[in-house]
């Protein structure tokens, strides 16, 4: 993954509220957090390590070519991306093996019994483009 020092972010940490604290981390791709994209997919998977939520957001436009390039990823706090997206916010306390999309990448969430994961549960891997 790519030091996120080096990356020109949509919103700045200043503009941050405390929407969804304490959660721990997460892995979303640049789509949302550096070009500001709305979080199209979401699914919490076993957590990797101590402050690892599990959470993973996509924007549901990767191809498997940008998201198999780990500079396009970052561990993120849970509550960057609910700035980002509020939306994802009633989501959070889902178990793990949860996943939810925007149909048609539009409107409110659903849950999704399509996995966004292609191979690697713990890749943060989309569905290709």
């Amino acid at each position: 993954m790519s030091n996120s020092q080096t990356k020109n972010f949509f919103f700045k940490a200043n503009e941050f509220d405390d929407l969804a604290t304490g959660y721990g981390a997460c892995l979303a791709t640049d789509m949302i957090t550096v070009e500001g994209c709305q979080v199209i997919f979401m699914w919490r998977e076993a957590p990797e390590e101590d402050v690892d939520s599990g959470w993973r957001f996509t924007a549901g436009i990767e191809s498997q070519e940008y998201v198999d390039d780990p500079n396009n990823l970052g561990w993120y706090d849970v509550n960057t991306i609910a700035n980002i997206d509020p939306d994802i916010i009633p989501f959070l306390d889902a178990p793990i093996g949860s996943a939810f999309e925007r149909k048609d990448g539009i409107g409110e969430f659903v849950e999704s019994h399509d996995s966004p994961l292609a191979d690697e549960p713990s890749s943060g891997r989309a569905k290709d483009a």
